[in-house]
Order: C-alpha cells, then structure tokens, then sequence
C-alpha cells in the first residue's frame, strides 16, 4: 500500500479522493505550518508527499523521505519553495496547480487596490472606535478608480484577469510590462506594452504578478519607487522578496508614493518593523486564493497529481 503524507490540513476532496485510491493517508494534525522537525519525521518512508508552499523542500527533506519518494505535490502555484536539483537527482516528480486559483487571486488584487485607494481599513478602524460623528466633505478622501492607469507587472494568467476586470468593470486604461508583448491581449483589451521604468512612470496603480527567480528578486526597490508618481499605489500578490520591504516602508512613510496592498512580505510571517504601523497600507496574511472554489481545485488538482503518478500515469502538471 502506498504511504502519502500532507503536511497540513487541508480542504476536501484531496483526502477522500486519496483513501478511494486505496492509499494509506497520514496527515500532520495541526493547522498551522508545519515544524521543520515533524516535517523531516512525517515523511519518512512515504511514497508521496502533498506540500504547501511554505514548505521548505529540499536536499534535507529527500534525504529524510528515502528512495521510495516518487512524487511531490505543490498545492500552490509558485515552486519556489522546492529545490529542483535534488528533486531530479532523485528522479522525484515535482507536481503543481495552475488553473486552480487565477480567478481568486485576480479578485483579491482587485479589492487590495479598492481597499487601500479608499481607505477603507482605516475607515472601518475609525468607525468602530466611535469616532464617527457625523458626514464630512474630507472626511476619508481617497482615489477614484474609474479612467485611472493600471500598469501590470506580469502579464501570466492573474495579470490576464486583472486587466480583464479593470478594463471591463472598472473603466480603467491598462499598460503591462513582461518578458514579451502579448497582441492578443493588446487587441482584446486595449493594454500597451511599456518598459518597466515607462510603466512606473505612468501608472496610477502598480499591480505584481510575477513569480520569485533571481531575476526579479527586488524587482522593486529603492530605484523604482523614485519613477512612482507621489499619488501611486503598489499592489503586490505575487511573493514578497519581489519587492524591497525596507524601501517600501520609506516610500509610503515619507510619500513618495501614496500607500500600498500587500498579501504577501519579504520575510513572510514577519513584517519588515514599523510596517504595520502605517495607516496608508493594506495588509492580509497571504490570503488571495483564500476561496472555497479555488483551495477546493488546489486540493483536488494536488490529489490527483499523486493518483496518477502512483498508478503509472504522468501527471498533468509536472513543473
């Protein structure tokens, strides 16, 4: 019987789809990640591994699970958290899933840009301290959306879906910056291929959508928030190093750009120090897939990978 281990609780159906297939199932009780030690115990000689993306896997990790391991199943998108190298020198599988979350994460973008444009953390907070003592006409003055310029770092599948709803619901005009130009995407919705210095230069609004290499490691920093207009945003759902926290900080604190929305940090967890403090900044705890719809897919998208893989069948989403 093959022996799957799940680093942490997850939504349904993955369990139930893994035990039909008749395989032994452990998975780590607590929710909350996992510790490193119970990570390295509880995948001792198991056949697959189901992962979260705050799952550091690497040399140590193959090591502690054997030879036996045939597969690792990402239940995330981004692997920037698996080692590549050790997972072929062992001829282990490494699975993820795309398609799953594009949708949710494209939303959450959405609403972070809304949220920290109008205030509306700050508007709660005042609210339900009782301050509220009757309408006023500067009373929480934010930005409008509607004919604002939305520049796109990122142009993968969440980037598509942000552009699709700024343009289609929000009347916003769009300009992207990736490693290409995409005509169908400048045909469909009227977005404009700029340079990354063009695009900060230009926009309103900077939304990231890229995933964490070298070469976008504080792909915003010090250097960029200088091209930002005094009345900009930053948006950030893509992974935290991709942004310089420290020079962040100092950008909103002394406005040099006008606030930020971030769902995730450079040294997540942690918030860079006096971060959390300012009240120009939305923050969640790396909740943009947070949806039934989309941790459910994950969960099954996951599941099915190691199926497949354990039955003999190349998985759909080998990275």
């Amino acid at each position: 019987m093959f022996r799957i281990f799940i680093t942490e609780p997850i939504p349904e159906p993955a369990l139930t789809m893994l035990k039909a297939a008749g395989f032994e199932v452990t998975v780590y009780s607590e929710d909350h990640i996992i510790p490193r030690e119970d990570l390295l115990r509880g995948v001792v000689g198991v056949d697959a591994v189901l992962c979260m993306l705050t799952n550091h896997i690497d040399e140590e990790f193959f090591v502690a699970a054997g030879s036996q391991l045939k597969i690792v199943s990402n239940m995330a998108v981004g692997v920037d958290n698996i080692d590549f190298v050790a997972a072929k020198k062992r001829n282990v599988m490494v699975t993820n899933t795309p398609g799953a979350l594009e949708d949710a994460v494209a939303e959450h973008a959405i609403a972070l840009m809304m949220a920290v444009a109008r205030r509306i953390p700050e508007a709660d907070k005042f609210t339900r301290a009782g301050k509220y003592e009757g309408w006023g006409p500067k009373l929480f003055l934010g930005a409008q959306i509607k004919g604002k310029t939305l520049g796109i770092v990122g142009l993968g599948r969440i980037g598509f879906g942000v552009a699709e709803r700024a343009v289609k619901g929000l009347g916003m005009r769009v300009i992207y910056h990736d490693v290409k130009q995409n005509q169908e995407f400048e045909k469909n919705y009227i977005g404009t291929y700029r340079t990354l210095d063009d695009l900060l230069k230009e926009s309103d609004f900077v939304s990231l959508h890229v995933p964490l290499l070298p070469a976008t490691h504080h792909l915003i920093a010090k250097k960029q928030f200088a091209l930002m207009k005094k009345t900009a945003y930053l948006v950030n759902t893509s992974r935290g190093p991709v942004v310089d926290e420290k020079a962040l900080r100092r950008a909103v604190k002394s406005g040099q750009i006008a606030g930020a929305a971030l769902d995730v940090f450079e040294f997540e967890p942690k918030l860079t120090p006096g971060f959390g403090r300012l009240p120009n900044v939305v923050l969640t705890p790396h909740i943009a897939s947070a949806t039934i719809e989309a941790r459910s897919e994950m969960s099954r998208m996951a599941a099915q990978a190691i199926i497949d893989a354990l039955s003999g069948t190349t998985p759909k989403n080998i990275v």
